[in-house]
């Protein structure tokens, strides 16, 4: 399968690496590059939970804004609009785990994109 779908997947903001999937679960980690930000999204199918391994993360969580450091961690739920941002001068890693339904990287809704990769 990683032939077809390589694991490790580069995007304008870092890249991600999925360490662990299952039948309603995957385990990503995210790099996120200096300066950079993913863009304010929804999902239909999944929820996802943010604990930052290095780094600090500003943080979009519905009607929240946060400042999560090393240990810290947020949950989003199914269907809530959220964004991840690294505005600091070190890379920011995350351990990302999904679950829903569908884990598919087509189930996103976006938003605002810095990147002009709006749906």
């Amino acid at each position: 399968n990683e032939q077809l779908l390589h694991r490790k997947v580069h995007r304008p903001w870092g890249w991600f690496d999925s360490i662990d999937n299952g039948l309603n679960h995957q385990v990503k980690i995210l790099c996120v590059n200096i300066n950079s930000k993913l863009s304010v999204q929804k999902h239909f199918h999944r929820s996802e939970h943010w604990v930052v391994i290095d780094g600090e993360a500003s943080v979009i969580n519905g009607e929240e804004t946060l400042t999560l450091t090393k240990g810290e961690s947020t949950y989003i739920p199914l269907g809530v609009t959220h964004s991840l941002e690294n505005k600091t001068s070190q890379t920011l890693e995350i351990i990302e785990v999904q679950s829903g339904s569908y884990l598919g990287e087509d189930d996103i809704v976006r938003f605002e994109d810095v990147y002009g990769r709006i749906n």
